[in-house]
C-alpha cells in the first residue's frame, strides 16, 4: 500500500500530470474556452465523426506543435503567426488526403471542416502560448493532453446526438423499435443543446472540486512529503 502511495504521489506532482491535468480537464479548451466550437456542433452526430475529427485535430496540434518547438528560436517574432498558420495548413492538407484516400465515407461526411481545422484557434493557441515558449518534450505532452481533452468532448457529443437522433451507437441499434428519432439532434442546435449541458455539468464539478481542494491540499501535500522520504 506504501509503495502505491508513493507511485501516485510522483505522478500526481509531476509536470507532465499537470499537463495532462490541465490540458484534458481543468482548461478544457472547448468546454472552457469555447475553442474550436464550430466543428464541434457540425460533425458530431455521428460518434465515427466525432472521433475522426478528434483524431485529426490531435495529430495536426501535435504535429505543429512539435515543428514549432523544435524550430522556436529560429522563427522571428514578426512571421511567426504567418509561420504558424504554414505549419498547420501543411499538416490540415496531410489528413485531408489521407482520410479521401483511406476513409473516403468520413472525408465527405467531414466535407469542408477538415479545411476548417487551419482556423482552428485551439491549435494557434498552442502553437503560439505554449509550443512557442517551452521544449520539444513538454509541447508534445501539452499538445496530446489538448488533443485529447478536444477529442473526448467530441465523442461525448456526438455519442448523445446520436444515440437520440437515430437510435444507434457506431450506427448500432441501442434502443427499441419504439424509439422516437429526435430529429433536432441531428441538426445545429441539437449540438449546442448537448454542449451546454455538458459545459454546465463539468464547471460544476471544477466548482465543487475547487471548494474542497482549499482545506485539503495543505494536508494532502504534507502527506505526500511524509509517504516519499519514507
Amino acid at each position: 500500500m506504501n509503495l502505491l502511495k508513493k507511485l501516485y504521489y510522483k505522478i500526481k506532482y509531476t509536470r507532465v500530470f499537470a499537463l495532462l491535468y490541465k490540458g484534458i480537464w481543468q482548461e478544457n479548451d472547448l468546454l472552457i474556452a469555447s475553442l474550436g466550437i464550430c466543428s464541434a456542433l457540425a460533425v458530431t452526430n455521428r460518434v465515427a465523426n466525432g472521433i475522426a475529427m478528434g483524431l485529426a485535430v490531435t495529430f495536426v496540434i501535435l504535429a505543429s506543435s512539435v515543428l514549432t518547438a523544435t524550430i522556436r528560436d529560429y522563427i522571428p517574432k514578426r512571421v511567426r503567426i504567418v509561420t504558424y498558420v504554414i505549419f498547420i495548413s501543411t499538416f490540415v492538407v496531410i489528413v485531408d488526403q489521407f482520410l479521401k484516400a483511406f476513409f473516403p465515407a468520413i472525408s465527405r461526411a467531414l466535407g469542408a471542416y477538415v479545411g476548417l481545422i487551419i482556423t482552428n484557434c485551439l491549435i494557434m493557441g498552442r502553437a503560439e502560448s505554449f509550443a512557442s515558449n517551452n521544449p520539444v518534450d513538454s509541447s508534445i505532452v501539452d499538445a496530446f493532453a489538448h488533443g485529447m481533452g478536444y477529442t473526448i468532448v467530441l465523442i461525448i457529443v456526438s455519442a448523445v446526438r446520436e444515440v437520440l437522433a437515430f437510435g444507434t451507437i457506431l450506427q448500432i441499434p441501442v434502443v427499441g423499435e419504439a424509439w422516437t428519432n429526435w430529429v433536432v439532434m441531428a441538426m445545429a442546435p441539437g449540438g449546442f443543446f448537448v454542449l451546454a449541458a455538458l459545459t454546465w455539468v463539468v464547471r460544476e464539478i471544477q466548482i465543487y472540486e475547487e471548494e474542497e481542494e482549499s482545506p485539503n491540499s495543505r494536508a494532502e501535500l504534507d502527506a505526500s512529503e511524509k509517504v516519499l522520504s519514507v
